[in-house]
């Protein structure tokens, strides 16, 4: 059963979500938590205490504290660590509403544990201009969420024209991308590298080559050869991250190779990780824990762009991020309707859900085998994404913001509802780790299972 099949048998479940219109209780003890601030390693069973939106203490509360405390949050057998940080979401608000908006967006963060996100800018209109760029913005400040956004790099995604990039910076772009659309010329790509390196921004790069795709979102190999398509090979990746990185290199730009999918590209920022502090690179839930097996099985539910590819690439992107050359794991947060998905393998649109499932997935596929510890995940879904961005996040620390995430690691629950908007997930029905209890931003409550 899909999800979408669930919702209208079942109807959606409407959580508790507060923050919108502010909180009376602004100060609280979270009591009996394994807290754990991954910047520097600080794990231990304590108390945290929020007085306004900072936190004032960590430690165990006193008496007195407790009787003064507004509310009490028990968090035993549980985590409580940032926020959670998402550095590559669309919200498909303006133009795309039908899908998802900003508003549901934000709820289906909350509900994942995101207390800040990261637009893309392939809205329509493009992010490409000061008053979309406004617009955006300006609706998430409504939400409850950090809602912060990148600028296109090219005029209308057209890979020709470099945008005014001061210009959209100085209106609140944080970095730029064409997400979703390879940069083909390369003296576009070194002029943009060269104008955001000047600036100290990140250029977060979509590598697909369309030289070396027939059929997108589904790999050239076995899954092609099963729907009888020409597929996408792996050499439109390989291609595009090799030539990108050098010049990246070349300028001493901030590159952030996105939603890595290949053995062989993870190799190559490997490499050039050697000689630039400048290189990043992300991997998404969906890439370090499916392969294409789950497109033959779940056909357009697990289509997306770069596509799910063989084991080898898995476990690769796998022992990227636990070396250290995957900094940072960001969903590609991409919902698509109903009506959409329901198209073909070859007409369907690529993407996934990942909001509401990915410190889950993380969990489930990375810690619990022993691949990261529970520190080293937080790490790249707080501190890495927020260093990146130079975004004032990540961190749960005394005189620190309050945005913290209450999750219950061993708790289990079955994928089969989601705040967002779509329901596209091959993940519907799985049985995952890691049960989000409460999200926090700036002091208030804006999510509790």
């Amino acid at each position: 059963m899909t999800w979408y099949d669930w919702r209208e048998k079942h109807g959606s479940t409407e959580k508790q979500l507060y923050g919108w219109f502010g909180m009376e209780e602004k100060m609280y003890i979270i009591r009996n938590g394994l807290v754990c601030n991954p910047e520097n390693g600080f794990c231990e069973k304590t108390d945290v205490i929020i007085d306004g939106n900072k936190v004032q203490r960590i430690g165990c509360a006193t008496e007195e504290e407790c009787v003064n405390a507004e509310k009490i949050i028990d968090a035993t057998d549980c985590v409580v660590a940032p926020g959670l940080m998402d550095v590559h979401v669309h919200f498909r608000d303006p133009g795309f509403t039908y899908k998802e908006d900003i508003e549901t967006g934000a709820k289906a963060a909350l509900k994942g544990g995101f207390t800040s996100v990261v637009l893309m800018a392939n809205t329509k209109p493009v992010v490409d201009n000061v008053e979309t760029l406004q617009y955006v913005l300006e609706k998430g400040r409504k939400t409850g969420l950090h809602v912060y956004s990148c600028s296109a790099i090219t005029r209308g995604l057209q890979g020709k024209e470099i945008i005014d990039m001061d210009a959209l910076h100085e209106a609140g772009a944080v970095g730029f991308t064409d997400d979703g659309i390879p940069i083909l010329e390369e003296k576009v790509l070194r002029k943009a590298f060269e104008k955001a390196g000047s600036m100290k921004l990140p250029v977060s790069l979509h590598e697909e080559n369309p030289q070396y795709i027939t059929n997108n979102g589904v790999n050239r190999g076995k899954a092609s050869e099963y729907f009888g398509i020409g597929g996408s090979s792996r050499e439109a990746e390989i291609s595009m991250v090799d030539r990108d990185l050098k010049i990246a290199v070349e300028t001493n730009a901030i590159v952030n190779i996105q939603h890595i999918s290949t053995k062989e590209a993870v190799e190559l920022v490997r490499k050039s990780k050697q000689v630039s502090q400048n290189v990043h690179a992300e991997a998404t839930p969906h890439h370090f824990s499916l392969t294409e097996e789950a497109t033959i099985a779940h056909g357009t539910l697990a289509k997306m762009n770069p596509p799910l590819r063989e084991e080898a690439d898995r476990q690769a992107i796998i022992r990227g991020l636990q070396d250290g050359t995957i900094d940072i794991i960001a969903t590609d947060h991409a919902p698509h309707s109903r009506e959409e998905k329901e198209k073909s393998i070859t007409e369907a649109p690529s993407g996934i859900l990942g909001l509401e499932t990915a410190l889950s997935l993380g969990i489930t596929n990375l810690v619990e085998p022993g691949f990261l510890t529970m520190n080293e995940l937080l790490y790249k879904m707080t501190v890495a994404p927020a260093d990146l961005y130079h975004l004032p996040a990540g961190r749960l620390a005394e005189g620190e913001t309050a945005d913290i995430v209450i999750f219950a690691p061993e708790e289990k629950w079955i994928v089969n509802e989601f705040e967002s908007k779509s329901g596209n997930s091959p993940f519907v029905g799985q049985e995952l780790s890691g049960v989000i209890k409460y999200t926090i931003t700036d002091g208030n409550i804006v999510y509790q299972k």
